[in-house]
């Protein structure tokens, strides 16, 4: 698949078994890495305030903030889909606001589509974006954004209420449009039913081996966040460590002149 990838190649990939890769992209220059190298998928998380802005939450994230990130990585970006969050305030308001406000995404910021954290509140702001002709990722599970509702970052659908009710949602979810379900921090069991439940890809964080894709925070993939990491995380590289040992050669030789050479400097 050398082209572009849309939704609707997202949807064809689950019904071959092809799995889907998805990462979190905040700037042009990790965005062109990661779409050079084969991502299908890359999102413009919220999780910006935590990784790029030094936040504790994503809840003082802001719409124009999520824009300006969206902007950067559709400019780094040619094959992989782009779908960008939708910040806390930026749908909760009003299904009107909700809709003007996926369509700024992708207007003025290069979205593809759009990424709601929901509940059974939301299944009519899923559909009225989707009949406005913009695709919606669904998010359930753990939703950062009600991480005070939620009593902290803590597994969801662990009773059989919660199970159920999970499930349920993921299907109106579907029903109301959803091109695509992203579940985050849910039994693996949970996850695997709902992914054979339903006709759309899902994509899981903290959800088992059995959704049709995996999302990871780049920060946390490739060895720039600090330790300790979620459980569900798997780091791939110490990118910390590399860019800590150069700096510190740099700075030695700083210190000791040995930095600039003569094969660093311009002459007459």
């Amino acid at each position: 698949m050398s082209n572009k990838i849309r939704i609707t190649d997202l949807k064809a990939m689950k019904d071959r078994g092809e799995k889907i890769a998805m990462i979190t992209a905040y700037d042009a220059t990790i965005a062109r890495i990661l779409d050079e190298v084969g991502v299908d998928c890359l999102l413009v998380g919220d999780s910006l305030g935590n990784v790029v802005q030094g936040l504790e939450t994503t809840l003082p994230v802001t719409l124009d903030e999520i824009i300006y990130h969206t902007k950067l990585v559709s400019r780094g970006t040619r094959r992989s889909h782009i779908s960008a969050d939708m910040p806390f305030m930026s749908y909760q308001v009003s299904i009107d606001e909700a809709v003007r406000n996926a369509g700024r995404l992708v207007k003025e910021g290069g979205a593809e589509s759009v990424k709601l954290e929901i509940n059974e509140k939301y299944i009519d702001t899923i559909n009225a974006i989707f009949k406005s002709g913009i695709p919606v990722v669904s998010h359930l599970g753990l939703c950062p954004q009600s991480v005070h509702v939620m009593g902290g970052y803590k597994l969801q659908g662990k009773s059989k209420e919660d199970h159920k009710k999970l499930l349920q949602l993921a299907v109106l979810s579907e029903k109301a449009g959803a091109s695509v379900v992203l579940l985050e921090s849910v039994p693996s069991k949970l996850a695997k039913e709902i992914t054979e439940t339903l006709k759309i890809p899902t994509i899981g964080i903290g959800a088992g081996s059995d959704c049709d894709g995996q999302v990871l925070v780049i920060n946390d993939l490739c060895g720039l966040s600090e330790e300790p990491l979620p459980k569900f995380v798997k780091k791939y590289g110490d990118i910390r460590k590399v860019i800590s040992d150069s700096v510190s050669s740099y700075i030695s030789e700083v210190k000791s002149s040995i930095f600039p050479s003569k094969e660093n400097s311009y002459d007459n």
